[in-house]
């Protein structure tokens, strides 16, 4: 199978006559019964089928990532699964995973339902500490030859660097942004050089309320579409929130779950601040990338503004004096 070869590929021709051909193609049939599921970078649809439970239906964003990398995350997800980790696995069907129709590439869930986790909550933390340290024994004991590397390079550098030369960033105010960025992104540096070598592992890689679906069976994932190679403290951090002290607490609360399955490196909590600036400058690139998909400017109508850019060269200065303060101590 090879990759979708047009990148401006648009969302706009996945018309509900799309969706349904496409999943027919795979051998179901559907009984006309659609429902758009909340995602951006991707669209998702809820499909009903004839005398079975409905199935998740993910149409990928073209050109994002390659063949190679999307089957790499389905079969993380499915080794997950077989090591009785609670995430949830494409459907197979005639030996495959990823299918094309209508030239968009997609693939076939099955529905599993949940509620937002209660992250306020300090058995619910020790219980996504246990989660994630389950995820990464799996995760430690591979590697992934084709899905991307955290760094500061692709998260930090391209972002910075794309939001100028876009003219995303108001005129009067790129000199603000330049300077803080710059001045970010070495202070980034300099927590990875003091946290020293860290080991990569496979990760869920955007572990945040989210991205987890809670019942009473516990938490679990419905894909890893962003799984990546990167410190175990990736999938930790994005759990925290509040003040100092309530992060410490719920640091501490996470940390016993995890170390019930695996031993966490505490020299990693240098790099929990360098990971929310890298987090803060990818986030406002994403928007830019993505802002010819109408459904970005039509859900995100305050990143364009002047407000905005303030606010988030705010966000900058801030995180200057959080990457220069103690760490968290777990």
């Amino acid at each position: 199978m090879t990759a979708i070869a047009d990148a401006a590929h648009p969302f706009s021709r996945l018309d509900p006559d799309a969706i349904l051909d496409a999943v027919e193609s795979t051998g179901l049939r559907c009984d006309g019964r659609l429902s758009a599921l909340n995602s951006y970078e991707n669209r998702v649809w809820q499909v009903g089928i004839e005398d079975a439970a409905p199935v998740i239906a993910k149409f990928y964003r073209p050109a994002r990532w390659s063949d190679a990398q999307i089957l790499e995350e389905h079969a993380f997800a499915r080794e997950l699964l077989e090591a009785e980790v609670p995430v949830v696995a494409p459907i197979e069907t005639d030996g495959r995973t990823l299918h094309v129709a209508g030239g968009f590439r997609f693939s076939l869930w099955p529905r599993m339902g949940g509620r937002a986790p209660e992250f306020d909550r300090e058995n619910v933390l020790a219980w996504m500490g246990r989660f994630i340290a389950r995820i990464h024994v799996v995760g430690a004991r591979g590697r992934f030859a084709h899905r991307e590397k955290l760094s500061v390079a692709r998260l930090g550098r391209e972002s910075r660097d794309f939001l100028l030369g876009a003219g995303f960033v108001p005129k009067e105010l790129e000199p603000a942004y330049r300077s803080v960025a710059d001045q970010a992104l070495d202070a980034v540096e300099a927590c990875f050089e003091r946290a020293g070598p860290v080991r990569g592992l496979r990760l869920h890689g955007d572990c945040h309320a989210g991205n987890v679906l809670w019942t009473e069976a516990g938490p679990h994932f419905v894909d890893l579409d962003d799984a990546v190679t990167g410190p175990a403290i990736q999938d930790l951090w994005m759990l925290l929130s509040g003040d100092r002290v309530q992060r410490e607490a719920q640091l501490a609360a996470v940390l016993e779950g995890y170390e019930t399955f695996r031993e966490f490196d505490r020299t990693e909590l240098l790099l929990v601040e360098a990971l929310r600036t890298l987090r803060l400058m990818h986030y406002a690139a994403w928007l830019a990338r993505r802002w010819d998909d109408p459904a970005f400017p039509a859900s995100f109508p305050w990143f364009h503004t002047q407000r905005y850019w303030q606010d988030h060269i705010l966000e900058l200065r801030e995180q200057l004096g959080a990457m220069d303060d103690f760490p968290l101590s777990g």
